[in-house]
């Protein structure tokens, strides 16, 4: 049970204060969802409890206001636990309750147990319509804030469980299952979105369709389980031949849409080229102890700045580019102006 203080408590704190200066100008900060914030301006407190919740497997980060308190709730490595005391330096527990509740940046939720020794029923239903999860009237037993805390703990380890299956639900959603690239719809939304950005910031963006030379050879000869692995390096050097700010995706079967936010006619048959002499370059591993060279052909087609159209204008116009390329020969990269199509 957390105590009145006595003259050797007080002894204690000022030997802890010289010992532990420096540790005390700045919180240290836990990523993991064991990581608790304990906000009270009573050293001797922070220190007691900071003691018992170690004690129970917590790493435990320590403020003395509430406006350290918010600082440190904000960030992205802030604890999803926190204990804050209702009457602190600069903001209050409550006033804390109320901006976190106000101020959600992500999804992640911040179980949240006000300190208080105030116990008329108005107080504490305050502190709960602020944003509080619960309450402890001071002085409380330990094994009293076990129990409050352990509902929290239970919240926080739920949500997290929760918001990994709703990013693993978003990638299924937009990404290739086989390739890691954004699927079909995605790219094309993507597409959509860049030539809205082009329009209203007058600048080019290139596109680039792709296409596997002969894949349907590799499936026959080699088989499928070969053809996976020859999609996923292809996917890989590709991702790995453009810029962070690009974006590949795969459209179908052997077929590939990139979309290059910026590049003329001039930069999107280097990229083209570039990715194509990655294909080609090495060897593909098939994982079945063989290796195989694959080549690719491209068409590309870039927007001109200022010029409006729809993306699939410019996906026709690539995919022309491209079926000259295999009528050229294959393993080559073809490139048909914006303005030869609106002439």
């Amino acid at each position: 049970m957390i105590r009145a203080l006595t003259p050797a408590d007080i002894g204690n704190v000022q030997t802890l204060m010289t010992a532990s200066a420096d540790k005390l100008n700045a919180p240290r900060l836990c990523s993991s969802d064991n990581s608790i914030l304990v906000a009270d301006d009573s050293l001797v407190s922070r220190r007691l409890l900071e003691a018992v919740l170690r004690k129970w497997g917590f790493d435990v980060v320590l403020v003395s206001s509430g406006t350290e308190a918010w600082q440190v709730l904000q960030r992205e490595d802030a604890p999803k636990l926190a204990i804050l005391d209702w009457m602190m330096p600069g903001l209050s527990g409550p006033e804390v309750c109320s901006l976190v509740r106000e101020n959600r940046a992500s999804a992640a939720y911040t179980y949240i147990i006000l300190l208080t020794s105030r116990n008329e029923k108005e107080d504490l239903i305050a502190g709960m319509e602020a944003g509080a999860d619960d309450y402890l009237v001071k002085p409380f037993d330990n094994n009293e804030l076990k129990v409050r805390l352990g509902p929290g703990r239970r919240i926080v380890e739920l949500q997290s469980q929760l918001l990994a299956a709703q990013e693993a639900l978003r990638v299924q959603a937009t990404q290739d299952s086989l390739t890691g690239l954004w699927n079909r719809p995605t790219i094309h939304e993507i597409l959509a979105r860049e030539l809205s950005r082009s329009v209203r910031e007058e600048i080019p963006l290139g596109i680039i369709m792709g296409d596997l030379d002969h894949f349907k050879d590799v499936n026959d000869t080699h088989g499928h389980q070969a053809g996976d692995h020859v999609l996923r390096e292809v996917a890989q050097r590709m991702g790995n031949s453009i810029r962070v700010y690009d974006a590949a995706g795969r459209y179908g079967g052997e077929e590939f849409l990139l979309i290059l936010p910026g590049c003329d006619e001039e930069s999107t048959l280097q990229t083209a080229e570039r990715i194509r002499t990655q294909l080609t370059q090495f060897p593909i591993e098939t994982g079945e102890g063989e290796s195989l060279t694959i080549t690719a052909s491209f068409g590309g087609t870039a927007l001109p700045r200022g010029v409006e159209t729809s993306p699939e204008t410019l996906i026709k116009l690539a995919d022309t580019a491209l079926y000259r390329a295999k009528q050229a020969g294959r393993n080559r990269s073809e490139f048909k102006p914006f303005n030869v199509a609106v002439s």
